[in-house]
């Protein structure tokens, strides 16, 4: 069953014609940090008028879209972040398309989004996946959105393709894992994006915590060396992506480096506290982009930069 809980009524900051379109990137368990930053847009008053997420990002931004609070979803992330609630979760399929199914997940996430569809949701909202059979980047704006988000994570060699629609899909961040440029072609006239993509850095210190595990406990590490090689091939087509949008708002939450894919889910509080810390930083520069036009001329570099 569906289960919504009415967020507060926010204040309007800007004109009309202005509308605010919210990028949240993939990046597991460092994607908690996406709920840090929508509890400081919730208590600045600060609307959000679109949504667009990739992998973590999606799953956060559905669930947000979809009506649930943010005291919610915080609440569910910090009962997720037990270990054994987690690993629940996990169906292994070897030898199939990756090591987990991804069924239990996707029960999971339909007893808290339902049977809601994309036309049903509070706030519009896209999910990136990416087409392992034509290599194409697919925008996910129709249909069911629990079906949407399944794909969304489906991060090749962990979690399986979903068959969706005639497509073979694949996580969004192979091609496109902060969505900024997608939320602007939705109607957004100030973009705000969120990257917690992790550090390229962080992979020897994950090597050498690797020769210190027995055998049968190194499944995390070889789901994180998977995650880290495609966050190399991220990390460069992020960096083109945002040259090409430019979004007027890029907050990147200070994680730390041994927060991965799912290294840190047991940390849910620290990267919530993350978000919340880096997204204040960014409330007058946030205000100044949805308020006067003027007065965003004056941060643009700032902002940019």
């Amino acid at each position: 069953m569906l289960r919504f809980f009415r967020r507060p009524k926010a204040l309007p900051l800007r004109a009309p014609a202005q509308r605010v379109g919210l990028a949240l990137s993939g990046g597991g368990a460092r994607g908690l940090a996406h709920i840090g930053v929508l509890k400081v847009l919730e208590r600045e008053g600060i609307p959000v008028d679109f949504l667009a997420g990739t992998s973590m990002g999606g799953v956060i931004a559905a669930a947000y879209a979809s009506g649930l609070s943010v005291e919610y979803i915080e609440k569910e992330a910090l009962c997720m972040g037990r270990l054994r609630n987690l690993m629940a979760l996990m169906d292994r399929s070897l030898p199939r398309l990756g090591l987990f199914e991804g069924q239990k997940v996707q029960e999971y996430l339909a007893g808290h989004l339902g049977d809601i569809t994309f036309d049903e949701l509070k706030i519009p909202l896209a999910l990136v996946a990416v087409d392992l059979e034509t290599g194409e980047e697919v925008l996910l704006r129709s249909g069911r959105v629990v079906d949407a988000v399944r794909a969304t994570i489906s991060l090749p060699g962990v979690f399986a393709p979903l068959r969706l629609d005639g497509r073979l899909l694949v996580d969004g961040g192979v091609l496109n894992n902060l969505p900024a440029d997608v939320v602007h072609e939705m109607g957004a006239d100030i973009v705000i994006a969120v990257d917690v993509g992790a550090k390229i850095g962080d992979l020897p210190r994950l090597l050498e915590a690797e020769k210190k595990r027995l055998p049968l406990t190194q499944i995390p590490f070889i789901v994180e060396t998977l995650r880290r090689t495609v966050g190399i091939m991220e990390g460069w087509i992020s960096a083109q992506k945002l040259a090409q949008a430019k979004p007027e708002v890029l907050i990147k939450p200070a994680l730390s480096e041994d927060v991965g894919l799912f290294a840190g889910f047991n940390r849910v509080a620290e990267c919530i506290a993350a978000g919340e810390e880096a997204a204040a930083t960014w409330v007058p520069v946030i205000r100044a982009a949805v308020g006067d036009s003027s007065e965003k001329q004056g941060h643009e570099d700032e902002i940019t930069g």
